[in-house]
């Protein structure tokens, strides 16, 4: 029987992970973030898969709410905050944590006539230029909110990294000492190391850290992939053959004719393509692993389909194809077509089904 385009979510490695990352941030609490449905992973299924965290994050109120009517009760911070006074009247009710990240919202929360008080983490702009406090204005709010029978106690002060992916970058040096001179008098818990910090950056770690892509076995970081750091990739992205047909010496395959078999060879038809998710531009420069072999994706990526070049090989139709997982990290794919992983992690479409287990990772 073909296998259709499927998602299988190993739970077992994204434990293994979670344990990984608690070693390399003992003394720090850890921040598990499922914006964008958990990059792809399936929010309620990993958060489930979590009990020990000590929070989640996400993006907006419909996340984190999602989270709440799904039976998690941990701790979730909404990292966009509020988007309107309006919504405070939820974040109350649903017993939530917010970003305050710019002015606005500062005045809003403290201007509004809430039953029960709110956490808040507070967010300096130390060189993203996206989100945050100005460090000119931040100590003042910092009073303000402090004093507010509005917002709960203590407080937490959080920045965010724009470089710290890149190692050979001074930006995150230069991050890290605006953030202690504006903080160093201020009587809180500090949260700044990202996925990328908390690998590189230990003295970033402070009292959370925050990861995303690593929860996930994938490496942030250029030239690397998550076994670097004992880490085990949770998501794996599969199909099958459904045809194969021989192709002469000189026979273009596939849309505008974009490769041209150089000789006589067999080519393997794959039931997935961009309409799955599996981007466009992996026509002629990835790579699939059928029976722990690797084979070159010729030609255009079509809505539905793929061709590859599997020579001789004893490829067969119904043989399961593997477009990254375990033997195939997706930051492989990724850097050969010019992208970043999270991208290619959260565009994986609704059509295909996921599958959780707590299968063992292979090697």
């Amino acid at each position: 029987m073909h296998r259709q385009p499927q998602v299988q979510i190993n739970l077992q490695a994204l434990q293994h992970n979670y344990l990984q990352l608690k070693k390399l941030a003992p003394n720090s609490k850890l921040l598990a973030l499922l914006k964008a449905d958990a990059y792809g992973h399936g929010m309620l299924e990993v958060a489930s898969a979590l009990p020990d965290v000590d929070a989640f994050g996400v993006a907006r109120l419909d996340e984190a709410l999602a989270l709440r009517t799904g039976g998690i009760v941990k701790p979730i911070v909404l990292l966009e905050g509020f988007f309107h006074a309006d919504e405070l009247e939820q974040v109350v009710a649903s017993n939530l944590q917010i970003v305050i990240h710019h002015i606005d919202q500062a005045e809003a929360l403290l201007a509004a006539n809430l039953s029960t008080p709110v956490p808040v983490w507070l967010k300096l702009d130390t060189g993203m230029h996206r989100l945050g406090i100005l460090p000119s204005d931040y100590v003042d709010v910092y009073e303000r909110l402090i004093a507010s029978d509005n917002v709960q106690g203590p407080m937490r002060l959080m920045t965010h990294f724009a470089n710290s992916d890149d190692l050979t970058s001074d930006a995150t040096a230069t991050q890290i000492a605006l953030f202690q001179s504006i903080t160093v008098d201020l009587v809180a818990e500090h949260s700044l190391a990202n996925s990328a910090a908390v690998l590189s950056r230990p003295d970033t770690h402070a009292d959370w850290v925050r990861p995303g892509l690593l929860l996930y076995g994938v490496s942030p970081l250029q030239g690397h992939t998550g076994r670097d750091h004992n880490l085990l990739p949770v998501m794996s992205l599969v199909s099958s053959v459904i045809a194969v047909r021989d192709v002469a010496a000189g026979d273009a395959v596939g849309y505008s004719g974009s490769w041209t078999s150089p000789k006589a060879t067999r080519v393997a038809v794959v039931a997935m393509g961009y309409g799955d998710g599996y981007p466009r531009a992996a026509g002629n420069k990835a790579e699939v692993l059928i029976n722990n072999q690797r084979f070159a994706v010729v030609g255009r990526v079509s809505m539905d389909m793929i061709t590859v070049d599997i020579g001789a090989a004893a490829v067969q139709v119904g043989d399961e194809v593997l477009f990254w997982g375990p033997n195939l990290p997706v930051e492989l794919l990724a850097e050969k077509i010019g992208t970043i992983p999270y991208e290619l992690l959260c565009n994986i479409s609704s059509r295909r089904r996921i599958k959780f287990n707590y299968a063992n990772q292979t090697e």
